[in-house]
């Protein structure tokens, strides 16, 4: 298997993290290895819904999120990834502190590949989990001027 290029994660997470919509969500990607990523947001007021716990759709997007990091470092240098579906199951509601999403790709493949998520908050409860079947985009990848194995 090859090796990542430390300096292409370290720039991977910077891209992400000053990306707009990571952003804008208080995220940021800070571990990704073949298989797994971690994704921590801190919770904010414009998180919450009208009843003030934190929005569904905000915990969607931590497993959307953690399954495509998951899934990506398998892909060659030029390709890229989208979700193409996302299930997921919200377990116990939160109103602040801090998210982590673990994300781990259970079956990685050449074009379709499967993804598990789990969202947990400070004291390691579980708030959600989800899975996700990603797909390849061939000549889509992120243009980096880093190599992305050594």
């Amino acid at each position: 298997m090859k090796t990542p290029n430390p300096e292409y994660i370290r720039e991977l997470k910077d891209v992400v993290k000053n990306s707009p919509y990571p952003s804008h969500m208080k995220m940021a990607l800070t571990e990704i290895s073949f298989d797994q990523s971690i994704v921590i947001m801190e919770l904010d007021r414009c998180h919450l819904q009208p009843y003030g716990i934190v929005h569904g759709g905000v915990i969607a997007t931590l497993i959307d999120t953690a399954t495509f990091w998951a899934g990506f470092l398998r892909l060659p240098g030029d390709a890229g990834l989208v979700n193409v579906d996302l299930k997921l199951n919200y377990l116990k509601s939160v109103v602040k502190g801090r998210l982590r999403a673990e994300g781990y790709c259970m079956r990685p493949g050449k074009t379709i590949s499967y993804a598990e998520a789990r969202v947990v908050d400070e004291e390691g409860q579980l708030i959600a989990h989800g899975t996700s079947s990603l797909m390849a985009l061939p000549g889509k990848g992120i243009d980096m001027a880093i190599p992305k194995f050594l």
